[in-house]
């Protein structure tokens, strides 16, 4: 037995899971979106993130990892219950095709389960649609959760999708909009007196290639 998953968010740097395999490659027909409410782990009911999303866009192409579990159906159980924990906000799984870089129009791996969302918000809670860029990057640069705040999420993706080879202009726009936003809130935080000292001084928001990702292992294998 075989289960693959498809990774586009935070599963790119940061699986949580055994894993067997580790392949990097792309889906066709979704790009990446930041539309989906997170509550419980970088956000709040209160004040929730905004985390990725896939939008269907028939010319789209969307870059990731594909993680593969093997070994039988225990091994995928415990994989997918720890999935369906961390990916909760997300009310689908599909299944679609993958393909390698080498490769690009013939699948590397078909039925890959990759985990979506109810473009809805009638149906689909946490479903919060799209905003404009300035409204989007507010919201992100100020939530905040149990695991971590919302910009770090950002800002470790655009890292990744970097790390890659693959970098997105949406991820970069997004996530410049939300340094922007972060050195306008620390000016104004900043006495009268000391803001011609420092508006010589770099903004010390991390970009893309100042960021460590956390360690991951290529590939663990799955023990009971």
């Amino acid at each position: 037995m075989v289960m693959w998953v498809f990774g586009y968010g935070s599963l790119v740097w940061n699986p949580g899971f055994n894993y067997d395999e580790k392949v990097l490659g792309f889906i066709k027909g979704y790009k990446r979106v930041f539309d989906l409410a997170c509550i419980d782990h970088r956000g709040t009911p209160e004040h929730p993130a905004r985390t990725c999303t896939l939008e269907k866009d028939e010319e789209a192409i969307c870059w990731g990892t594909a993680f593969c579990v093997r070994g039988g159906p225990e091994e995928e159980r415990l994989a997918m219950e720890y999935l369906e924990r961390r990916e909760c906000e997300y009310d689908l799984k599909t299944c679609v095709d993958f393909y390698k870089e080498d490769d690009p129009l013939k699948p590397s791996v078909t039925g890959v389960i990759v985990f979506t969302s109810t473009p809805d918000k009638v149906s689909n809670k946490y479903y919060l649609g799209p905003a404009p860029l300035e409204d989007m990057a507010r919201q992100i640069a100020t939530a905040n959760g149990p695991c971590g705040n919302n910009r770090d999420y950002l800002f470790l993706l655009e890292k990744a999708m970097h790390d890659i080879g693959h970098e997105e202009d949406y991820v970069i726009e997004l996530a410049n909009e939300v340094r922007k936003v972060l050195a306008e809130s620390s000016t104004k935080k900043e006495p009268r007196g000391s803001r011609v000292a420092n508006k010589s001084k770099k903004s010390n928001v991390p970009t893309a290639h100042q960021i460590l990702l956390p360690h991951q292992p290529e590939a663990v294998a799955t023990t009971i």
